[in-house]
C-alpha cells in the first residue's frame, strides 16, 4: 500500500477532551503494551502488557475494561513510522487496532501518535535500569506504552493543555463522558 494512503499521526486539538486520565497503547504482533496517565496528564505509567488475541478478542475486551474501570477520557495508540516518514504493514496493523477499538468503547476518543524509536528508547531506558534483555520481554511493551503517552501528554501541553485546547480544567472533572 502506497504511504499517499498510510495513516497519519493525530494532533492535539480543539476536540480534546480536557482533563481527565488517559491510556497509551502500544500494539505489536505478540503484546500490547498499555500505560495510563494521572488525571491532570503529567506523567505516564506502567499498566499491564495484554496479549494479542485475533481469535477470541480479549485483547480488546481488556483494553474496553481498563478504559472503563479508569474512566479514561482518551486513548492513544503508538503509529510506527521510519524516519522517511513512511509506514508498512505495522502502521497499518496499529492503524486498523485502533479503528476497531475506537468502535468498541466510542465516545471515548482513539487517537494515533508517532511512535518512532519508542522500543529502542524503552530498551535504552530498561538497560540502563538494570534490567536484563531477558527480563526486558514482559515489560518492553509497558515501557513503550509509556513512552507513546508521555509524548503525547508533552504534545498538549505544549499546545497550551487543557485551557488552549478550548476546555476548562473542570470539565472533565473524574474523567466520566
Amino acid at each position: 500500500m502506497p504511504d499517499t494512503a498510510a495513516p497519519s499521526p493525530d494532533r492535539p486539538g480543539p476536540d480534546d477532551p480536557g482533563r481527565g486520565r488517559r491510556l497509551g497503547v502500544d500494539v505489536g504482533t505478540v503484546r500490547i503494551g498499555v500505560a495510563s496517565s494521572d488525571p491532570d496528564g503529567i506523567l505516564a505509567t506502567p499498566v499491564e502488557t495484554v496479549a494479542r488475541d485475533s481469535k477470541e478478542d480479549s485483547d480488546f475486551r481488556r483494553i474496553a475494561e481498563l478504559v472503563e474501570e479508569m474512566s479514561v477520557v482518551e486513548v492513544v495508540v503508538g503509529l510506527p513510522r521510519n524516519l522517511r516518514e513512511g509506514t508498512g504493514a505495522s502502521a497499518r496493523d496499529a492503524a486498523g487496532f485502533a479503528r476497531e477499538l475506537g468502535e468498541r468503547i466510542a465516545p471515548v476518543p482513539v487517537r494515533l501518535v508517532d511512535e518512532r524509536f519508542t522500543t529502542t528508547t524503552a530498551q535504552r531506558s530498561l538497560r540502563e535500569a538494570g534490567v536484563r534483555s531477558r527480563q526486558q520481554r514482559g515489560i518492553i511493551d509497558q515501557a513503550a506504552a509509556v513512552a507513546i503517552l508521555q509524548d503525547w501528554l508533552e504534545q498538549r501541553r505544549r499546545c497550551g493543555g487543557d485551557e488552549a485546547l478550548g476546555r476548562r480544567a473542570s470539565d472533565s472533572e473524574g474523567g466520566s463522558r
